[in-house]
C-alpha cells in the first residue's frame, strides 16, 4: 500500500462517485471522436481492405518503409550521440567555476534552445548546400542531425546542471575536503550522480530527438515521414500510410523507454546514483547512503573510493 500523499487530500465517497461519473463522460466522449473518425474514414473509402493489405506487401516494406526507418534510425543515433556529448559538455560549462566558460555556455544554451527545430534544419540546410559542406546527399541528414543536435543538446545541458544543483550540498563537500578540486569533485562525484537522477527526464528528451527526425522531410530527408507520403501517392491511400507510420513511431518510443526503464532499474539496483526517495546527506561507497559523519566540513563527508565513480 502506497504511503498517504500530503499534498492532497484522500478523496471521500461522493468525490469518488463524482471522479467515477466523469471518467464514464471522458470515455463516451472519446468513443464518440473515434466512431465520428470511423464514419469519415469508411465515407471516403479509406477503410477499404485494399488500401491497408498493400501495406504489409513485400514492396512496400522494401521500397520504402525499411529505407526510411533506416534513415530515421541513423539520424536519431548520431543526433542523440551528439546532443548527449553536446549536453554534457555545455552543462558542465555552465556549471564551470570560470565566470566567462560559464557565461558562453549558458548564452549557447539558451540561444539554441529557443531557436525552433525546424528553422535552425531550414538554416543549416541552406547554408551547407550554398557552401558545399558536404556532398548533395549528405546535406539533408547534415541538417536534421546539427538541428536535432543543437537543440536536444541544450536541454539535456539544463537537465544536467538541474541534476547537479538537485544533488545535495554535502556531496561537493565531501569530494573537496578529501582534496579534489571542484572541477574533479563535478565530475568524480556529481554529474553521474546527476546523470543518473536525471535519467527519466534524458530518456524523455531522447524519446523526442527520435520523433524530430519526421522534421527532416522538410529538408527532403528521406525518413519515415517521407516514406508514408510517397506511399500515400504511389497505392492513393495516405491515411492508412500515415496511421501505419504512426504506429511504427509509436513502437520505437515505446521499446526505447522500456527498455531506458530497465536500465534505470539496474542502475538503482547497483547503487549508480541516489536510491529513490532517500534523503541524501553523504556518500559512503558506491551508491549507498549513511548518516553524515563529522569531518573537515562538519557535514556529509565522503569516506569512500572517489577513484571507483
Amino acid at each position: 500500500m502506497s504511503a498517504p500523499s500530503v499534498l492532497f487530500d484522500a478523496p471521500g465517497p461522493r468525490a469518488r462517485r463524482r471522479h467515477a461519473v466523469l471518467t464514464v463522460i471522458g470515455l463516451l466522449i472519446v468513443a464518440g471522436i473515434l466512431a465520428a473518425v470511423a464514419l469519415k474514414f469508411r465515407a471516403e473509402g479509406q477503410l477499404e481492405s485494399s488500401l491497408w493489405t498493400s501495406l504489409v506487401t513485400g514492396e512496400v516494406w522494401s521500397f520504402y518503409i525499411l529505407p526510411g526507418l533506416v534513415k530515421t534510425l541513423e539520424a536519431a543515433a548520431i543526433s542523440i550521440v551528439l546532443a548527449m556529448v553536446f549536453g554534457i559538455v555545455f552543462g558542465m560549462g555552465r556549471l564551470s567555476q570560470v565566470r566567462v566558460v560559464r557565461w558562453v555556455s549558458g548564452v549557447v544554451v539558451e540561444f539554441f534552445r529557443a531557436v525552433p527545430v525546424l528553422l535552425m534544419m531550414y538554416f543549416t540546410f541552406r547554408y551547407y548546400s550554398d557552401n558545399g559542406v558536404f556532398r548533395n546527399d549528405v546535406n539533408p541528414l547534415a541538417a536534421v542531425v546539427t538541428a536535432l543536435t543543437l537543440y536536444n543538446g541544450s536541454v539535456i545541458a539544463e537537465l544536467v546542471r538541474s541534476g547537479v544543483y538537485s544533488l545535495p550540498k554535502g556531496q561537493k563537500e565531501a569530494g573537496l575536503s578529501i582534496g579534489l578540486t571542484p572541477s574533479q569533485t563535478l565530475r568524480s562525484i556529481q554529474l553521474p550522480q546527476a546523470l543518473t537522477a536525471m535519467l527519466p527526464a534524458l530518456v524523455g528528451q531522447l524519446v523526442v530527438i527520435l520523433k524530430d527526425t519526421a522534421l527532416g522531410t522538410a529538408v527532403l530527408y528521406p525518413e519515415l515521414l517521407q516514406a508514408a507520403r510517397d506511399i500515400g501517392t504511389s497505392y492513393s491511400n495516405p491515411i492508412p500510410a500515415y496511421l501505419f507510420i504512426a504506429l511504427i513511431f509509436i513502437l520505437i518510443n515505446y521499446a526505447l523507454t522500456v527498455v531506458a526503464g530497465r536500465v534505470e532499474t539496474r542502475l538503482r539496483r547497483r547503487g549508480g546514483g541516489p536510491r529513490r526517495g532517500a534523503a541524501v546527506t553523504g556518500v559512503a561507497g558506491a551508491g549507498t547512503v549513511d548518516a553524515p559523519t563529522d569531518g573537515v566540513a562538519g557535514q556529509g563527508v565522503y569516506t569512500g573510493d572517489a577513484s571507483s565513480r
